[in-house]
């Protein structure tokens, strides 16, 4: 071995003349060396020069929560006996940055004269050929000592470092370090055997998630027993699956989600599956459909996979409803008018955000506005705007449309056939002209705007009726999509509930009786219904166990109810002032209400909150414009 004087010369040598004698030092620490040159590591560097804030550390910790979980009870049980062999242990995360420092008082405090602290990176990059960032590097176990370290901050310390490995991939680094004066043989030994301790130990805990996540999939097949999914572990690696899967493909559980994905199916929907010991995500669960015996997906061409296609809802299984979103992929990238029909509740605003989400404006505004909730009267400033001292009671620095509002993306008009004939002619100049002329101004405004509309009537009856426009109709009918009822699309019902579920935090148990009670149910609300009756379970199952035959009966007895409609609001109630009464003020006032009533659900408080006015007042203007 050479000597301390030896290992200087050799240093300073490669340092000034870029020389090295390879009979001087082992093959990685030259190798290491030469890195550091070649990055234009300073040789002369005193001290770690980069150190993360408490708050970024913290973050670091968090990410490496796992690896600490594991590694500090390790730790804790060797601290004595590395505080009294004159050393230090730290834990290193894949970046280089210590996560936790402990050991003998003395050393932290030398340690602490060169920035060998927590939080600091102690990569190659940084400080040049160390043991923590070689062993980073190399994926090997290293002893660096005295002068073989590339930058003098490390000069006259001794490390041994071990990657920690879990599945094959570096979770951290473990390192023992002290001053050279105290270096002992056992060093990196010792760090072998702890860094191979707390592997073992990450093999343990990993195998109790595996098993945690197979129990999911028990828990899976019970309350899922007509659909195909499998569970896969944090490497997507398939370690369940249901006895749809089983059956098609025997192999199925040991193979990749690639792999069985290149078998004949593909993700319909995907959960994350939590730990219940420390509640992070150990594994998904993904709920799936098959695919033609071609090989091919029949509802989507291979250039566009279904995975990539933005789509905010539940997507279901059923043909019917993967046909319709079929054709929203296919007039998505155009500028082609669309026009959705479907029955009320059935999420024609989702279909449209879906067209516009998919398309080349899906960076600009997606504005919606529901032609059945605006009074007659103010259709014409809700969907134009108006300037400055158009009316009395106009706002003073006027209004921007709804159509200015979608400039650059997409204006969504709901219901479409509840607008008057006036309005219809001047939509169709808008549609003709892309051109609007707010209220009161002199000045047209250009637009860059993709239309789409739909009603839950039938426009070709409203059109033989004579209530409207062919023209009109020939306009927006560019290209229709229909949304198929709920009972249409039965197969999407548990799709469907666990995803609402999932969404609004509802814990109901989804059992097979519940499933197919729903599956019964002819559904004449779609889905709104569908959500409203999974909101009243919701409710009622605080008190208890329920019976969902008896439940369910009595809420297929009530009427269906709209959330975001409100026909009220369209006439004065009895006591109301009958909209042709209203001053213009009045008016703006009523719109105004109607407007943050929409938005907060019919939630009056929250209604008044948006106003910023009392909610006895907010009541009181209910009572007199009789919304």
């Amino acid at each position: 071995m050479l000597s301390t004087s030896c290992y200087l010369r050799t240093w300073e040598r490669f340092v000034s003349e870029g020389v090295l004698d390879s009979n001087r030092l082992n093959k990685r620490i030259m190798e290491s060396w030469h890195r550091c040159k070649k990055d234009q590591v300073n040789p002369y560097l005193n001290k770690g020069k980069h150190i993360l804030t408490n708050e970024l550390l913290d973050i670091k910790r968090e990410k490496n929560s796992f690896l600490l979980e594991v590694a500090s009870p390790q730790l804790s049980r060797m601290n004595q006996s590395i505080k009294e062999s004159g050393m230090m242990a730290l834990l290193v995360d894949p970046d280089g940055y210590v996560l936790s420092l402990s050991g003998n008082e003395k050393i932290l405090e030398e340690a602490g004269k060169i920035n060998f602290v927590e939080g600091v990176c102690w990569t190659e990059g940084e400080v040049g050929t160390n043991a923590i960032g070689t062993a980073l590097k190399t994926g090997e176990a290293v002893m660096i000592q005295g002068t073989e370290h590339y930058s003098i901050a490390s000069h006259k310390w001794s490390c041994s470092a071990m990657p920690i490995l879990n599945d094959g991939k570096i979770l951290g680094v473990l390192d023992i370090s002290c001053p050279v004066e105290y270096f002992h043989p056992s060093m990196l030994g010792m760090v072998a055997n702890l860094a191979y301790t707390i592997e073992q130990e990450m093999g343990v805990r990993s195998y109790k998630k595996e098993l945690a996540l197979t129990q999911h999939s028990i828990e899976l097949a019970e309350t899922y027993p007509d659909l195909p999914f499998i569970v896969c572990n944090h490497k997507e690696m398939i370690i369940s699956a249901s006895k749809q899967v089983r059956k098609k493909i025997p192999q199925s559980i040991g193979m990749t989600l690639a792999d069985l994905l290149n078998r004949g199916y593909r993700i319909v929907k995907e959960n994350p599956l939590l730990s219940k010991e420390d509640n992070r995500i150990s594994g998904k669960c993904l709920f799936l459909s098959e695919n033609h015996s071609d090989g091919t997906n029949r509802f989507f061409p291979a250039s566009m996979p279904l995975e990539r296609f933005a789509f905010e809802g539940e997507r279901g299984i059923s043909e019917s409803f993967h046909n319709t979103l079929r054709k929203v992929k296919l007039v998505a990238p155009t500028e082609a008018n669309v026009y959705i029909s479907g029955e009320t509740g059935v999420g024609k605003e989702l279909i449209a955000k879906a067209i516009h989400e998919n398309g080349m404006r899906k960076k600009g505004p997606f504005v919606t506005i529901n032609c059945g909730a605006i009074p007659k009267d103010l259709m014409e400033s809700e969907l134009f705007g108006y300037v400055d001292g158009a009316f009395t009671g106009a706002k003073r620095q006027g209004h921007k449309g709804k159509f200015e509002q979608a400039n650059g993306g997409t204006i969504f008009l709901d219901e479409i056939g509840e607008i008057p004939s006036a309005m219809q002619v001047a939509l169709l100049r808008v549609l003709q002209e892309r051109k609007i002329v707010p209220i009161g101004s002199t000045k047209s405004i250009s637009l860059d705007i993709r239309i789409i509309t739909a009603t839950h009537r039938n426009l070709e009856e409203l059109v033989n009726e004579g209530s409207f426009r062919k023209d009109l109709y020939y306009r927006l009918n560019v290209y229709p999509i229909h949304v198929p009822p709920l009972r249409e699309r039965i197969e999407d019902i548990p799709y469907l509930v666990n995803y609402l579920c999932s969404k609004n935090n509802w814990n109901i148990p989804l059992t097979e009786e519940l499933l197919n009670r729903l599956k019964e149910y002819n559904w004449p609300g779609n889905i709104r219904e569908l959500q409203n009756v999974l909101q009243r379970l919701t409710i009622l199952l605080a008190e208890g166990p329920l019976d969902y035959g008896k439940v369910l009966n009595s809420m297929h007895s009530q009427p269906v109810t709209r959330h975001d409609d409100f026909p009220s609001w369209e006439e004065p109630g009895k006591n109301g002032i009958k909209g042709n009464e209203l001053t213009i003020r009045e008016k703006i006032q009523r719109d105004l209400m109607i407007e943050a009533l929409q938005k907060s659900r019919g939630n009056v408080t929250a209604a008044a909150k948006l106003m910023d006015i009392p909610r006895s007042t907010f009541y009181k203007r209910l009572h007199k414009y009789g919304i």
